[in-house]
């Protein structure tokens, strides 16, 4: 690794240099009560320290890549809207969430030529492959983990952003900002790459399976386009024929957070725990099992199934914040755990 990589890792990390166990459990501030420390083993096999992180959809399988995304897209919106944010005394959680996926990400880039990209346990891959429907925290028999040969900062020079008032020296490697051309590229790029066609509601839509993956991401991003804009004064953009001014960027993003929070034909939110009707079974293993405080013994593969998997009942435990997959091509959702493609949240 590069020496100023190095300089780098040392100062997003800080000066503290946490110990192996004490990186590896859940902080005393977890809000989240019903879930305890797992996969506290990841990476025991090949001698690396790959706990903590963050599961993929309702797997407990931790990917890096779409965790580096994530991460990058919370530093984002920490960054352009801190102001609102900390107004909403959001903010410390906010900076927290993004220290614990950038942690793992750290640790996961073990040499300038090595980073895992994958951690999973044999029993904790999505039904539709075999995977047992059981706790989290019983995630304890860890495969072999998938690495590539290269390097990848994913995620770390955006967390380096939002902590830069907080760690001196932080961007001692330069970051370069997304300036006016890159984000017309970058919208450009989204438009060509998922197509999306809006449906009667006003959605938009790319295909049945998490489909609101790509609406919150076209959304933040035309959000801040607008946002650039108003700040640059620009009349606005043009897009062959049609002119789109920063107010009707803003209002369309708009009315795209407004469909996912209940402004759409079922009059729900696709966002569990917020307002009155939001989906309720939510594939998601540990929503969807009592918590292992209130059932400790271990969830075996058929009680798993039939018991909690195939239950017509609401979840034992509410994940508030998760946004689910979205409604199909005619606007509709159905409430049922069993379709992982529409009901898995993206990232937990």
């Amino acid at each position: 690794m590069a020496q100023s990589d190095n300089k780098f890792l040392r100062e997003i990390v800080g000066p503290h240099n946490p110990t192996r166990a004490e990186i590896r459990k859940l902080p005393a501030t977890q809000r989240v009560k019903w879930r305890a420390n797992s996969a506290l083993s990841d990476g025991n096999l090949e001698n690396v320290n790959l706990s903590g992180g963050y599961y993929d959809a309702g797997d407990n399988v931790k990917f890096g890549w779409p965790m580096a995304f994530s991460v990058s897209l919370l530093s984002w919106a920490a960054t352009e809207y801190k102001n609102e944010i900390n107004s909403a005394k959001q903010l410390p959680n906010l900076r927290s969430a993004i220290k614990w996926g950038t942690d793992f990400l750290i640790r996961a880039h073990t040499s300038s030529t090595t980073l895992y990209t994958q951690a999973k346990a044999i029993e904790t891959t999505n039904l539709g492959s075999g995977g047992r429907h059981g706790h989290p925290e019983h995630r304890i028999r860890s495969l072999p983990l998938r690495r590539n040969r290269g390097g990848g900062r994913g995620g770390r020079p955006c967390r380096a952003i939002v902590f830069r008032d907080s760690i001196p020296n932080i961007l001692a490697t330069p970051v370069t900002p997304l300036g006016n051309g890159n984000i017309e590229d970058l919208i450009v790029d989204l438009a060509h790459s998922i197509a999306p066609i809006r449906l009667s509601g006003g959605l938009l839509y790319t295909r049945d399976s998490s489909n609101l993956q790509y609406v919150t991401s076209a959304s933040m991003i035309l959000l801040v386009y607008s946002k650039i804009l108003t700040e640059a004064r620009a009349d606005g953009v043009q897009c062959g024929s049609v002119k789109f001014s920063a107010s009707k960027i803003k209002s369309f993003a708009k009315s795209q957070v407004d469909y996912i929070l209940g402004s759409n034909p079922l009059k729900m939110s696709y966002m569990v725990g917020f307002g009155s009707k939001y989906p309720t079974q939510l594939h998601h293993r540990g929503a969807s099992i009592p918590s292992i405080q209130a059932h400790p013994a271990k969830v075996g593969c058929s009680d798993g199934l039939s018991t909690y998997y195939s239950s017509s009942k609401p979840n034992p435990n509410i994940h508030v914040g998760a946004i689910v997959g979205g409604p199909d091509s005619n606007d509709h959702f159905t409430d049922s755990r069993s379709d992982f493609h529409i009901w898995s949240p993206q990232l937990i």
